[in-house]
């Protein structure tokens, strides 16, 4: 069978555009939860970036406690979403609303509303590090 260069040129092609997805797929999972990747830059500040990923959530859907190595700035697109962060009283988020989640908390969240709930979070991390890890 012989090999046209065409068809290695696609597949070439076509391995670049899903490796990123493969290295996404190394984060833990949280479940039915959606993560839309929208942003990754280097920041100013020695080995720290920013990174922001749209999550979805269905309805009743929790995502497992866990924690980030960074500060997660959260701003609800829309639903209602109940946080639970580690040493504070459960919060929840209505369309519009924010939230800071300081380095290393774990936290919760759930979709307490009855329809999809969206956020967007924006992370200032450290480079290098899982976006998130599973609390203990």
């Amino acid at each position: 069978m012989k090999s046209h260069p065409r068809i290695a040129a696609a597949a070439l092609i076509a391995a670049a555009l899903w490796a990123p997805l493969g290295a996404q797929a190394a984060e833990p999972s949280l479940g039915d939860i959606k993560r839309t990747h929208l942003l990754k830059e280097n920041l100013s500040i020695p080995g720290r970036e920013v990174i922001q990923v749209r999550v979805d959530f269905p309805p009743g859907v929790t995502a497992a406690r866990h924690s980030h190595h960074g500060e997660e700035l959260v701003y609800l697109i829309e639903g209602e979403l109940e946080y639970r962060l580690d040493g504070r009283a459960p919060v929840v988020l209505r369309a519009g609303d924010v939230l800071f989640i300081p380095h290393g908390t774990n936290h919760a969240v759930k979709n307490v509303g009855t329809g999809n709930a969206a956020e967007l979070a924006t992370y200032i991390v450290e480079k290098g590090k899982p976006l998130l890890t599973l609390g203990q």
